[in-house]
């Protein structure tokens, strides 16, 4: 991104000078403004908290091993964007891309309970926007999506179908609105190449996603009336109420619960699986209200007798369509070794996995055990 003309502010110019002589500390003070909006472009770009963490990390060590070849040309900002930018794109060609068990598998017959999980890392992950700092509004007066509408689980599983080059084109231009001319110098391609990929990004991300995002729906129902629809989800939950939950959802509605690869739409589909499995007054839930991908979600505990604790089990992100829920997606922090299908049956009991553990709970700052 080499054509703005921005210019270094002075108390930049200065760290940037101190960090060209090695000064780590100076470089650490340089770059600490970028790294929340840097972090939330590497998940876009990647649908997984972890490996933008892994992303983010490699770009700031190129960004120190570079400084040499920053000319101050471009603004600092352009120049860490083209970095962690193409670091993702690298990262993209390594390893499958993130996805949504609805856009893995088709919807599972719910007499048949849960079915068996995906042991590889290929579902998106949810995203702990409070926790990291994600602004409001736009990046940009050029820029289409608002920054928390750009991290929805819709949207972000939008970009992941998209090929690498239109996810990076669409993120660069909608979302931090960067001209075609910088986002041209950012991939090494030409201004046409970029605005004929941004057409076709645009008509894909559409098709997939909901024609109000939910930070809209969540204004037009305002903060009284949406915590009276999630008090009374929980409530229900908690009383294992399942006419109550079920009266609560779209017609097509649906729930998905990684890193199971099943999935069941629909309200009579999902009647049937509540009561046959979750709901089904096998298990003591309590849920804790929280924020993830700039969404209502939930943190599920369950009730350990041996622990006289309720103890982590799964993170429900929300989706709203009115004052229905359309789409609830569970990420379960259970482990995956059990070979046997029927483990999976009460997989509340199955021990937990420390790094979906991490991805769910500890890093929304959620607590580890809740007394009664």
């Amino acid at each position: 991104m080499a054509t703005s003309t921005r210019t270094i502010p002075a108390n930049e110019d200065q760290r940037l000078a101190a960090s060209r002589k090695g000064d780590e500390g100076a470089f650490a003070r340089l770059v600490e403004p970028y790294r929340s909006e840097l972090h939330a472009h590497c998940y876009r770009m990647l649908g997984s908290v972890h490996d933008a963490e892994d992303a983010l990390q490699e770009a700031m060590l190129r960004a120190w091993r570079g400084l040499g070849s920053f000319e101050g040309r471009s603004s600092l900002r352009s120049w860490l964007y083209t970095i962690a930018t193409n670091t993702c794109l690298n990262a993209i060609a390594k390893r499958p891309k993130r996805v949504l068990p609805v856009d893995y598998s088709p919807p599972t017959d719910p007499h048949a309970g849960p079915g068996e999980p995906v042991v590889e890392s290929v579902f998106v992950e949810p995203y702990p926007d409070e926790m990291l700092g994600v602004e409001d509004g736009f990046a940009a007066p050029d820029a289409r999506y608002e920054m928390r509408e750009s991290i929805e689980l819709a949207f972000v599983a939008a970009l992941q179908n998209l090929p690498p080059n239109q996810r990076a084109v669409l993120i660069l231009r909608e979302v931090l609105g960067f001209s075609a001319k910088e986002v041209a110098d950012t991939l090494d391609t030409t201004t046409a190449s970029v605005n004929s990929a941004l057409q076709r990004a645009r008509v894909s991300v559409e098709e997939r996603t909901p024609e109000q995002s939910q930070q809209a729906t969540l204004r037009a129902l305002g903060d009284e009336k949406l915590k009276q629809i999630v008090d009374r989800y929980v409530e229900a939950w908690e009383k294992c109420d399942v006419d109550t939950v079920v009266a609560m959802l779209t017609e097509d509605v649906s729930f998905a619960m990684p890193p199971l690869a099943s999935w069941f739409r629909g309200r009579e589909a999902l009647e049937i699986f509540l009561a046959g499995w979750p709901m089904s007054g096998a298990w003591d839930w309590h849920a804790v209200r929280t924020v993830a991908n700039g969404q209502p979600a939930l943190a599920f505990y369950t009730w350990d007798e041996d622990e006289q604790a309720y103890l982590p089990f799964a993170l429900n992100v929300l989706t709203l369509r009115g004052e229905q829920i359309s789409d609830v997606v569970a990420f379960i922090n259970r482990a995956t070794d059990a070979t046997e299908r029927e483990a999976y049956y009460r997989f509340v009991d199955e021990p937990t996995d420390p790094e979906r553990l991490r991805a769910t709970f500890e890093r929304f700052g959620l607590p580890a055990r809740i007394e009664r």
